[in-house]
């Protein structure tokens, strides 16, 4: 049993997007929202949820996000060692020290006390956002040795254990 493709899926399967699954693609990059890119797109509200998880998992169509992703980056010029810059400048501002004022009732206006703060916030906002970059901080357990059911000692222990248990 054979399945009838129409002309539209024709153009998809060939590579080639349909001005809808181009508009879905420009849609997308928007919110990266696949039902309202593809309401957008003027796909049916009541199908929009189906159309769009088929179209996310089309290489041609992820093909086209990837590039208009590109195409936008080139436009705002923003690269990776730009956004390191920035949030290295940042933490340098974060990092200026500045005098805390309190008003002296005497003199009629703020006067420095002798200590100093800094925005500890956001210095470390920008430390982190870099060391999250730089694959610094990893959820990563690595664990090195053997752990298997044919430990004698292990086993030993469970049986005292399982004996102490049967005992009470």
């Amino acid at each position: 049993m054979s399945k009838k493709v129409s002309g539209n899926d024709e153009k998809s399967l060939s590579g080639k997007l349909t001005p809808q699954q181009e508009m879905f693609c420009q849609e997308y990059i928007v919110d990266y929202n696949g039902t309202q890119a593809a309401i957008r797109a003027g796909y049916s509200e009541k199908n929009a949820r189906t159309h769009a998880s088929r179209m996310l998992t089309n290489a041609n169509i992820l093909s086209r996000v990837r590039a208009i992703q590109k195409e936008r980056l080139k436009k705002l010029a923003v690269t990776q060692e730009s956004v390191i810059l920035k949030l290295l400048e940042i933490y340098d501002r974060c990092m200026q020290v500045k005098p805390v004022l309190e008003w002296d009732y005497n003199e009629r206006k703020y006067v420095e006390t002798g200590e100093y703060t800094f925005d500890s916030r956001g210095a470390l906002n920008a430390l982190e956002m870099i060391g999250k970059h730089l694959a610094m901080f990893t959820n990563k357990v690595e664990h090195s040795g053997n752990i298997g059911t044919e430990n004698k000692e292990l086993t030993e222990i469970l049986s005292q254990l399982k004996a102490r248990n049967d005992a009470k």
